[in-house]
């Protein structure tokens, strides 16, 4: 038999080298004066001043280990959701979340589904686990409930669904969410990734608390990162059945969510006047930059985010990758959505009432209706 050749070096599990690594919305633009970040869906209010006293007040605890459990935190958002806090899990920004329902429940041969404009990170937490990533097309930009039902298998253990999806900015009502779970077997878990819920007004939306909190496959995301202003710290946390903590805790890692941002977390909950004077700004540009900037000539993706997906013309000259050097030109960085499948398109999160003037006006000269 010939002789078994060893690799001179340590390898990657199969299949690792193939994840193309997340690349965040840029955050300089080289030669302006003044950069114009609009590319993570930062919140242009920034933070709490609460939460920003209580990341300050821990600076005096950094020897010490945070609490494992989180178990302040969990009961903040439990009486701020009416939640009970034994099925919330917290980690280090919904990211997390998400990649530890993928290493708890997908293994090699398993396959979990997500939408042809979904979040980047579910391919990522799919692959990383060893497990075979489907996709769903969609139906103009909004996630399509019978085409995900036709994509499962035996082989399916999870769906992912970004509701309000990132980068599109459009939703699924809480009834066709409902249509989406009756119609999957008990053993498929149900993954509601509602990062943007605090900006949605329709009365048909729901984040998907009332159904995950009845029902044994159902797991409901969200983050600190957006309309509490505290991504640099990496908040989230999840809602879902009692045996599905129980698997996440097994595997996270034993301080996975550093005590700053427990107290930073805990601040911002208490803090409704802020969330509620974000909500009012994002209501008020979202609308106005939409209309706006349709009547450049420009198609923009109804959202209900705290973002817009703007399209652009495919003719050279007009195009999104010259918009997009024309903008950084100028200091303005919106979001190149290419690795979204959007290639004609931009993403700007609705900034400053500055900024937001500031691109609008950018954005009409480059289309030639100054």
């Amino acid at each position: 038999m010939p002789a078994t050749v060893l690799p001179d070096r340590p390898l990657p599990r199969q299949g690792v080298i193939a994840i193309e690594a997340y690349v965040p919305g840029k955050s300089t633009a080289p030669g302006a004066a003044k950069v114009h970040k609009l590319s993570s869906n930062e919140t242009p209010l920034g933070p709490s001043p609460k939460a920003i006293a209580a990341y300050r007040d821990n600076a005096g605890q950094l020897e010490t280990y945070p609490d494992g459990s989180a178990s302040r935190l969990r009961e903040a958002i439990g009486a701020r959701y009416g939640l009970d806090p034994e099925r919330i899990v917290c980690g280090a920004g919904s990211d997390e979340i998400l990649s530890l329902l993928a290493n708890a429940y997908i293994g090699p041969g398993d396959e979990a589904i997500f939408t042809a404009h979904g979040f980047l990170v579910y391919k990522i937490a799919i692959l990383a686990a060893g497990g075979t990533p489907v996709v769903a097309p969609e139906t103009a930009f909004t996630a399509d409930v019978d085409a995900i039902l036709a994509r499962v298998t035996p082989r399916t253990k999870l769906v992912f669904l970004a509701n309000p999806n990132n980068p599109t900015g459009t939703y699924l009502t809480f009834e066709e969410v409902k249509r989406l779970h009756a119609g999957l077997p008990p053993r498929i878990m149900l993954v509601l990734d509602a990062a943007y819920a605090e900006y949605v007004r329709r009365n048909d939306y729901s984040p998907g608390l009332e159904l995950a909190a009845i029902s044994q496959n159902v797991v409901m995301t969200r983050t600190f990162s957006k309309i509490y202003g505290l991504a640099n710290l990496r908040l989230g946390w999840c809602y879902t059945a009692g045996h599905v903590c129980e698997a996440l805790h097994r595997i996270r890692g034993p301080f996975n969510v550093n005590g700053a941002a427990l107290e930073a977390g805990i601040a911002a909950l208490a803090d409704a006047a802020h969330v509620e004077k974000s909500v009012a700004h994002n209501d008020t540009w979202l609308l106005r930059l939409t209309k706006e900037i349709e009547k450049l000539g420009l198609v923009v993706t109804p959202s209900v985010g705290n973002f817009v997906l703007i399209h652009f013309p495919v003719q050279a000259g007009q195009d999104a990758a010259s918009a997009d050097a024309m903008l950084k030109a100028h200091g303005v960085i919106l979001r190149q959505v290419a690795a979204y499948g959007l290639p004609a398109a931009l993403r700007m999160t609705i900034g400053t009432a500055d900024d937001n003037r500031r691109v609008v006006a950018l954005l009409a000269t480059f289309m030639g209706r100054a």
